[in-house]
């Protein structure tokens, strides 16, 4: 057992402003990925305390949607400050069981705040409208009124940042929420109830519950008292909370799974598309739904590129997060490294060369070695699967058209990305991209101020930017008559 080493590594449920365990006492136990060392554990809760959740959510509804938006707005800030204030310690607390790099961390982290702050200065921007009236003595208002309870579901891959785009905007919006994080990495969302606790949010207004994905999910969907479901994770999964959702018909917001392809034009800066490259394949060492699955690279640069990206993922320093330098952490746990290793065996199978890397790492556990495979095929795994595992599978293309026909050839549509120095070909490439985010000679887009989110089957809604509050929010059209003016 480790240590406790953080204030905010909380081992209860928070449930309308108290710390409880699960009502059977049943626990799960929480492991590091680096070490396989189990870090502690937390409820294993279900239905009941789901309800309660859920319950007190809608009891602290009543009077969070009176508060003024100002208020809201300093809470949020406060809630912003202590983030920061906490940066170090939450960061370790989400390396300890998530793997990542501590400077990754940091960053989610720093990240996880930066949207607090975006949304707090977004609640004060939530406008309605006064309508030009048809009729003389009436005069038309449009407003914009919390939508109610939030459930949101997050994943274990961004345990801090994921639950801050959802809560950050419920709570400024005027909402009440029933977090439910990945049981893999629950603490990260748990000390989310911590630090609501500090600043002084009401009793009820954010409830964490962790448990079993099943029961939980089941009673958010089915309870008319949720109002609205967010959830980042699998477009299975997905699919299924919206169509148990459909029975109250509920607002959902959906970010699900990805494709993404990473396109290089013979005419792009190789080695500015290679920096760009490692970013968006080996943060969070591949497990990200935005990271590339798939490069498509020219004709004409097809050898230099493979060469140059298999030359800098020698180079990255895999090792646990904590320890200095770490550059890529482990994988989440051994069933996604087998995962990763039936891709390899798949892609060398069907003609594919593994130019660095291909095999577990020599520091056993979860660790993987970064890889590049050359000569991938369309009939391979990477095509049609998520790989979520440090693999850079690259494909050749002869034309522009045939590039893009590629890049589309998914279901998913999440976020792409291509490399190139003609203007014309930017947006012609653009715009025939059918993804909800494009990074044109960026290989990491995210940030606060954009929206962020998919098309196809890759989800529904945007989170962040300012259309990121516009899903907690209902449209009420008021019609005042009488008024003989």
């Amino acid at each position: 057992m480790l240590q406790k080493t953080s204030q905010f590594m909380r081992e209860a449920n928070f449930i309308g402003g108290e710390w409880v365990k699960a009502d059977s006492g049943a626990t799960i136990d929480v492991t590091n990925p680096a070490t396989g060392l189990k870090i502690g554990t937390v409820p294993k809760s279900g239905k009941a305390e789901t309800r309660r959740a859920i319950e007190a959510a809608e009891t602290a509804f009543h009077s969070w949607k009176k508060t003024s938006v100002l208020e809201r707005h300093k809470l949020l800030r406060k809630l912003h400050d202590a983030i920061m204030d906490n940066q170090q310690s939450l960061a370790e607390l989400l390396t300890m069981e998530q793997g990542k790099s501590l400077t990754e961390a940091k960053g989610e982290i720093a990240i996880s705040a930066a949207y607090v702050l975006w949304f707090a200065e977004e609640g004060r921007r939530a406008y309605g409208d006064v309508v030009p009236s048809p009729w003389a003595d009436r005069r038309i208002l449009v407003t914009k009124e919390p939508t109610g309870v939030v459930a949101a579901i997050t994943p274990w891959n961004f345990p801090s940042s994921m639950l801050s785009r959802k809560l950050a905007p419920a709570l400024a919006a005027g909402c009440t929420t029933v977090v439910k994080p990945a049981s893999q990495t629950p603490y990260s969302g748990l000390a989310w109830g911590a630090l609501c606790e500090e600043v002084g949010f009401p009793k009820g207004v954010v409830n964490i519950v962790t448990g079993s994905a099943g029961e939980i999910g089941d009673e958010i969907c089915a309870n008319p008292l949720v109002k609205k479901i967010t959830f980042t994770g699998s477009t299975e999964v997905g699919k299924m909370l919206m169509a148990k959702a459909a029975a109250t018909v509920k607002k959902v917001s959906m970010e699900l799974g990805g494709n993404a392809p990473f396109l290089v034009f013979d005419d792009a800066d190789v080695d500015r598309a290679v920096e760009g490259a490692m970013v968006a394949k080996y943060r969070n060492s591949g497990q990200t739904c935005v990271c590339t699955n798939r490069f498509f690279v020219q004709a004409g640069v097809y050898d230099a590129f493979v060469e140059k990206l298999a030359e800098a993922s020698r180079k990255l320093k895999v090792g646990p997060g904590l320890e200095d330098g770490t550059q890529q952490g482990p994988l989440i746990d051994g069933k996604a490294v087998e995962k990763v290793e039936e891709f390899v065996s798949d892609a060398t199978a069907k003609g594919g060369r593994v130019v660095t890397g291909g095999k577990r790492h020599a520091l056993g556990g979860s660790f993987f070695e970064p890889t590049v495979i050359a000569d991938a095929k369309p009939d391979m795994m990477f095509m049609k699967e998520e790989i979520f595992g440090p693999i850079a599978p690259v494909f050749k293309f002869e034309t522009e058209e045939e590039a893009v026909r590629l890049a589309n050839d998914t279901e998913f549509g999440l976020a792409c990305y291509f490399y190139t120095g003609n203007l014309a070909r930017a947006f012609r490439v653009m715009e025939g991209l059918k993804y909800g985010m494009v990074g044109v000679n960026e290989g990491l887009i995210t940030t606060v101020e954009a929206p962020f989110g998919g098309v196809k089957e890759s989800g529904i809604g945007r989170e962040g930017g300012h259309q990121g509050i516009e899903d907690y929010l209902d449209t009420k059209y008021v019609c005042i008559g009488g008024l003989g003016i």
